[in-house]
């Protein structure tokens, strides 16, 4: 299946991400070619609000991103999308929560799979592509992001340190 994905839509709503972040566009990129590596889909990422002189597109692995300029919307670019497709939208899942979208996808034909949807879906495949120690049990996934409150424990644990010397 071949994909047409809401970036800031989606960052939104996998836990590990936050639109804060100053690279949550290439993290959620990282995670959707670990999604896509054993398989044939074709993804596309949607971002808006690319500053000037930094809108366009460019392959990173099995994705290819769309850095849509301030002067459209991510939602718009989809839209284009859908209509450049044509019939052969209907081969796509577009991915979003954004009802205007959806209602846009449903027109061209296309599926349409909720940002929440998808990422649970994802969240599950990359939890079962999980190394397997050699006992044969899974290992523990690596957390990409510390909590703040984990950020707060180490801080005060650095800072004690140094002033105990």
């Amino acid at each position: 299946m071949n994909y047409i994905i809401d970036g800031h839509n989606l960052i939104s709503k996998i836990p590990t991400l936050s639109l804060s972040m100053l690279d949550d566009e290439q993290r959620l990129i990282e995670l959707l070619n670990r999604f896509g590596q054993d398989s044939r889909h074709r993804m596309e990422v949607y971002f808006d609000g690319a500053p000037v002189g930094q809108a366009g597109e460019g392959n990173y692995g099995r994705v290819r991103a769309h850095f849509v300029s301030r002067r459209l919307t991510a939602d718009d670019a989809i839209r284009n999308r859908l209509a450049k497709l044509g019939r052969a939208a209907r081969n796509w899942v577009v991915v979003t929560s954004d009802r205007g979208v959806q209602s846009a996808a449903h027109a061209a034909h296309a599926q349409v799979m909720s940002a929440e949807d998808f990422s649970s879906h994802m969240r599950a495949r990359l939890h079962q592509a999980r190394p397997v120690s050699a006992e044969g049990s899974p290992e523990q996934p690596i957390r990409e992001v510390l909590s703040e409150a984990e950020v707060n424990e180490w801080l005060m644990i650095f800072t004690e340190r140094g002033k105990k010397k």
